[in-house]
């Protein structure tokens, strides 16, 4: 096994499967934070200081000795003219969205926590940033995503990993982090702090 075990601070399939993808092993405990951030916090701050309230809220709550060696937590944030689109509460509120980010570059903001369990080392938490360029979406392209019930519970209307993956002409940065968890500082650090717990 190359990474060790984790507990995801989250009910997010999309994170999950990432997790799966690469051969993570976990379980998932949702954190119960709300994700509303401080009055005043920029987007991409907000992202990061969401996911390590996520991160710290689940390991506090954990009955030692657990096998795992951290608790992973994210948070992400569409930004368009600097303001946070979140998750439309409802249909009409994603096609206005997606209406938004039509024919137009935006940024997918990725907050990551890990707050290791095994390990002298303390939380740590850090915002991952990747610009994503749509083409112009015609109204029809618009109204059958939206359909598909594929907007509802994504941050900015759209999922880059389904359907929505047809409206992006270019990204710049990681294509994982749009999907919810920049895999490659976030798999870097799961394998230190799996040698640490193997070297104790």
């Amino acid at each position: 096994m190359l990474y060790p075990p984790v507990i995801l601070a989250s009910k997010s399939p999309r994170r999950a499967r990432l997790l799966e993808q690469i051969g993570v092993p976990y379980r998932a405990i949702p954190s119960g934070v709300e994700e509303r951030p401080p009055a005043g916090m920029s987007p991409a701050r907000a992202a990061e200081h969401l996911a390590r309230a996520k991160a710290l809220e689940v390991a506090e709550g954990l009955l030692d000795p657990v096998p795992e060696v951290a608790v992973v937590a994210a948070d992400t944030r569409v930004i368009v003219d600097g303001k946070a689109l979140d998750k439309p509460g409802d249909p009409e509120e994603a096609r206005w969205m997606l209406a938004q980010l039509s024919g137009r570059a935006h940024e997918v903001a990725t907050g990551v926590a890990v707050v290791p369990l095994r390990s002298s080392r303390g939380p740590e938490s850090w915002v991952e940033i990747t610009r994503v360029y749509f083409r112009r979406l015609a109204p029809e392209e618009i109204e059958a995503y939206v359909a598909t019930g594929g907007p509802m519970d994504k941050a900015g209307g759209y999922g880059i990993q389904e359907g929505a993956g047809a409206f992006v002409e270019r990204l710049e940065g990681c294509y994982f982090n749009v999907v919810g968890l920049p895999l490659a500082r976030l798999s870097a650090l799961l394998l230190e702090l799996g040698r640490e717990a193997r070297g104790r």
